[in-house]
């Protein structure tokens, strides 16, 4: 990025810094060497993402980053309309189910399968070692099949605890950076049409609605797991209910049921306050909460591990119907926020590009809970199989039960599924070829007609230019997996709870035709479920070490964890709330300290970075920046996604009270794209688009054939040095003569400088890091060097 090896770090940490050459380390006491040359600095933020391998186990959380993302796809309604607090509530309940059912699926691996039904099976325990202790057989302390739950109760409690350990951690890490004091005129001086959350001081500072639904989704699964043991407890109770044990199982249950209500009323209370930093600490009771939950789940152990003599397991552990529940229950959340989302989109500007007409959040929260379904089903019926060796769970000949009919039956679906999924991508390969074929006649017309045509050339850069442009079709792609997964997903419930066996089983009196299709899609989903599991963690290995796996990966994962965690506290981590402020601190002290004027370089993520930044700058600040963003997905992705705060009067509101804007975009780009904004004050913002590649054959200057560039190296573009050239001599002029810096150091200079105080940055990435001024074959080992997939400069 900074074009030199020599680099020196001028402010920040390990996880993310800013950097200039060693040689302009000190520019702001040498204003006269810089006369006419603006000086570079980037801003390396890789670390926030993919620091270390080990950030690639957050792939196992997709389904509630995908559910947060959900509460950042509501239509751009008023935000005064009655419909929107009712939008965000059913989203952060979606997202406690996901909480419910991840722990419901730990206690299906480790109560159900493990110690209600192998333990307490000769044939299954035999050849296990590790269970020895549990077995009747041996008639051990242990073997007493609530003792056996008790124990085995440890491992999602476990599971829980680590979510909030991990929650916790990296919001320290992460997400804790304070926003700096702002100036007066703020946002409140913008037009009313034209506001947006982004632009307030507490957006991105969330401490108290983090702490509040991190206490409520872990007394969520802490309660799961109690209520899974009162359920066992319950079933043993059952012949004789005027036992004290019966008694005080009635009593706990009242207990977690008194525990639960309180969770869904702390959910309902929580809503996002972003006109201020929320720093506060939340109330004692909403503290104690989890700590509740455990002193009555501790209570439920010691009730479910005393002596029954005469009590044995048998069949599948009581409350398996939970799943099939869940299920119905996210459902229905789903349809009442699509309808949520319908009234609300109704009331929204007309905006003919919002994805889905609105409905884009629905659809992302089904498939939110559909991810969660595959994972949870995938890892019971793994882990069944390995524990009755070759027989298939379920059938007559299996030593053990299996895990619930349920998720066979959504297991089955998933072949179906894939097939919808195969039609579409065929179509949209159908369509680059026909796109393709009408491009190609007008690619020899974009360039000097001393090049001679070349089919092949032009097919290729027809082909490219039809390609990129499916990201515009993405929405059809989600609407039908939606649409299907929502169908096939009621079919499953309903077949489960109608025959309760296996599609394999409940179709054997039907036509061969029919009961072979059924078996067949039972076990190929099996094994597509566990593969889901597989794929994700292979996927999340092989993308923090293949640089070419993370730029794929990186696309979407930078949109997930770019939001706050404002409906599920399990989420991955936002690195831009360290990012945003980082660079927020950084233009206001710097503009502040030397009366200078900046420009802001963005590519890809980056220039969504930049723009939040300069949304949380004062008016008077950033009347003082230009802003340059190429290959940005600003309007393309975010203002097509998240109408409600990329939508097109924000992004109007950010033009108008900017110095300058331009972006650059291309045809052959399948992440960026126009702003598509024609301002009052007749200022253009899009140049473009930009010729790729930049020449088409062979001639004299370019005797190889020139790279079609696509998403990267905007920089190898004349077009770019021209309007970055422009934008700085638009600062230029009118600028006040710089302060002495006889007080500063050159490691408290930000965003560099020119002779009359201009100074120009960036910041770029495809793959979830900030970076400006910089090229495709960046390296994202977290060194401030070249590339478009892991910095940003400023």
């Amino acid at each position: 990025m900074l074009g030199d090896p020599r680099v020196q770090l001028i402010t920040g940490d390990d996880t993310a810094a800013c950097y200039r050459r060693t040689d302009d380390a000190d520019a702001e006491q040498r204003p006269d060497d810089y006369r006419g040359e603006p000086v570079r600095e980037a801003y390396c933020w890789s670390n926030l993402t993919s620091g270390n391998g080990a950030r690639a186990l957050w792939l196992l959380l997709v389904p509630f980053m995908v559910a947060n993302l959900a509460h950042w796809m509501r239509p751009a309604a008023p935000p005064e309309h009655p419909a929107q607090r009712l939008y965000d509530l059913l989203v952060r309940i979606l997202a406690l189910t996901l909480t419910v059912l991840l722990a419901a699926a730990a206690c299906e691996v480790a109560l159900d399968l493990t110690a209600w039904q192998c333990a307490g099976t000769t044939v299954c325990a035999a050849g296990k070692s590790w269970m020895g202790f549990l077995s009747p057989d041996n008639s051990g302390w242990w073997s007493a099949p609530g003792r056996r739950l008790a124990l085995a109760s440890m491992v999602p409690l476990l599971v829980i605890g680590f979510l909030w350990w991990l929650s916790r951690r990296t919001w320290s890490a992460y997400e804790s950076a304070s926003p700096p004091p702002r100036q007066p005129g703020t946002s409140r001086d913008t037009p009313v049409a034209e506001r947006t959350a982004l632009s307030l001081d507490g957006f991105w500072y969330g401490r108290r609605l983090v702490a509040r639904l991190r206490a409520a989704h872990t007394t969520a699964g802490v309660l799961t797991i109690a209520a899974v043991l009162l359920g066992a407890g319950a079933q043993a109770d059952g012949h004789d209910g005027d036992t004290a044990l019966a008694v005080t199982g009635r009593a706990l249950t009242a207990v977690v049921i008194l525990l639960a209500a309180a969770t869904v009323v702390v959910v309902w209370r929580t809503a996002r306050s972003e006109a201020v930093p929320d720093d506060e600490s939340d109330h004692l009771v909403v503290r104690a909460l989890p700590f509740a939950a455990l002193g009555a789940l501790a209570l439920i152990v010691v009730h479910t591990g005393w002596a029954r003599p005469g009590v044995h397991s048998h069949g599948a552990l009581p409350g398996a119907a939970a799943f099939g529940g869940i299920a119905v229950l996210q459902g229905l959340l789903v349809l009442a926020l699509a309808l949520t989302a319908w009234v609300l989109q109704r009331s929204a500007p007309d905006d003919a590009r919002t994805a889905l007409c609105g409905m884009g959040g629905p659809a992302v929260a089904l498939l939110a809970c559909a991810v969660g379904g595959v994972l949870s089903g995938g890892v019971a019926q793994r882990f069944a199989d390995w524990l009755d060796g070759g027989a298939t769970p379920g059938q007559d000949h299996a030593p053990i039960p299996g895990p619930p009919v349920l998720l066979s039956w959504q297991a089955s679906v998933i072949p179906v599924l894939l097939v919808v999924v195969a039609i579409v991508v065929v179509l949209a390969a159908v369509r680059v070829v026909i796109v393709g074929g009408r491009v190609a006649k007008d690619v020899p017309g974009l360039y000097d007609p001393r090049e001679h045509p070349d089919e092949r050339r032009t097919k290729r850069i027809a082909g490219t230019i039809a390609g990129a442009g499916l990201t515009d079709s993405a929405p059809i792609l989600v609407a039908a997996t939606a649409a299907v997964t929502l169908v096939l997903g009621a079919g499953a419930v309903a077949g489960a709870w109608l025959s309760d066996r296996a599609p394999g089983r409940a179709t054997e009196g039907a036509p061969p035709v029919v009961h072979a299709a059924a078996e067949t899609a039972e076990s190929l989903g099996s094994w597509l479920m566990s593969a889901g599991v597989i794929l994700l963690i292979t996927m999340g290995r092989r993308a923090y070490r293949d640089h070419s796996a993370r730029r794929t990966i990186g696309i979407l994962w930078d949109v997930g964890t770019f939001w706050p965690r404002a409906a599920h506290p399990f989420a991955p981590p936002c690195y831009a709330e360290r990012a945003v402020p980082d660079l927020t601190w950084r233009m206001a002290t710097w503009t502040e300290r030397f009366d200078g004027r900046l420009v802001l370089s963005g590519h890809s993520q980056g220039s969504v970075l930049a723009a939040a930044a300069v949304w949380q700058l004062d008016l008077v600040t950033r009347s003082r920046v230009a802003l340059l963003t190429y290959g940005s997905p600003l309007e393309r992705l975010y203002g097509r996604w998240f109408p409600a705060f990329f939508g097109p009067p924000a992004l109007t509101g950010l033009h108008r009270q900017m110095d300058d804007w331009r972006n650059l975009w291309r045809f052959t780009d399948p992440i960026g794209g126009p702003i598509r904004l024609t301002c009052d004050d007749g200022r253009r913002i899009d140049e473009g688009p930009l010729r790729d590649p930049l020449a088409f054959g062979r001639t004299l200057q370019n005797p190889l054939p020139a790279q079609i560039l696509g998403h990267g190296d905007y920089q190898a573009d004349p077009v770019f040095g021209r309007v970055r050239a422009e934008l700085i001599a638009r600062l230029g002029p009118d600028l006040p003569g710089q302060r002495p810096a006889d007080d500063c150091t050159g490691r408290q200079a930000a965003d560099g400088h020119a002779d009359d105080g201009t100074a120009r940055g960036g910041a770029d990435d495809s793959a979830g890091r900030h970076a400006a001024d910089d090229r495709a074959d960046d390296r994202a080992d977290g060194r401030p060097a070249q590339g478009s997939s892991g910095r940003s400069s400023a």
